[in-house]
């Protein structure tokens, strides 16, 4: 949809590993998984789809291991999937550091303390240790199951939610299915993708450059 300078690749790395702390995925890795899940989605190549597993936790557990064979380079992926993908190396390996999740972790733990949370308010604690694999579960299995279509394409891809502020658009998953490189997920009027807009101010601001269709 875009291009970046190294420079902003690598502060989107960062900035990816602020937001996600102790749940974070590679860009690199999830690009290309995401690559491969257009390609060959809802068959048995697709590393995440509800077709060919029981169940959700099936699911993220097949994808946890293509992922980490992906990251780890132990498994041979072909170069059209690789291609232009960012990578940054060494700091995958420092942001997916178990010491460094188990820091993030602490300090989740230590912001409830310190403001002196409510009992029931711990009990969210584990979305923010597991907030990228919850992310990608709600989209990758509910998104594939329930909703509605706009578009007739050759995978199960739905749109979850007809107003997505939870998923910044994301949801509109059987929009982006039919147009992968439609950086506006919204399709229909009620469809509003709220990441849209910022991906136009960012472009505005040359941090990103959209392709021309």
């Amino acid at each position: 949809m875009f291009t970046m300078s190294k420079g902003w690749e690598k502060f989107f790395f960062f900035l990816s590993w602020v937001s996600q702390g102790s749940s974070y995925l590679s860009a690199h890795a999830y690009g290309i998984l995401h690559r491969m899940h257009h390609e060959y989605a809802d068959t048995e190549k697709d590393p995440h789809s509800p077709t060919y597993d029981d169940n959700l936790f099936k699911m993220m557990w097949r994808t946890k291991a293509i992922y980490n064979d992906i990251v780890e380079d132990e498994t041979v992926i072909e170069e059209r999937f690789r291609l232009n993908v960012p990578a940054w190396r060494a700091f995958d390996e420092f942001a997916s550091h178990y010491a460094t999740r188990l820091s993030w972790a602490a300090a989740y733990v230590a912001f409830y303390i310190y403001f002196d949370a409510s009992w029931w308010m711990y009990f969210f604690l584990p979305i923010h240790f597991l907030m990228g694999p919850v992310h990608g579960a709600v989209i990758n299995w509910f998104a594939h199951k329930y909703g509605y279509t706009n578009f007739k394409v050759s995978n199960t891809s739905k749109n979850f939610l007809p107003l997505d502020v939870l998923m910044m658009g994301e949801s509109y998953h059987n929009n982006h299915h039919a147009n992968a490189d439609n950086p506006n997920f919204g399709h229909r009027w009620f469809e509003i993708d709220p990441s849209y807009p910022i991906i136009l101010l960012l472009n505005a601001f040359r941090v990103i450059k959209l392709k021309k269709k």
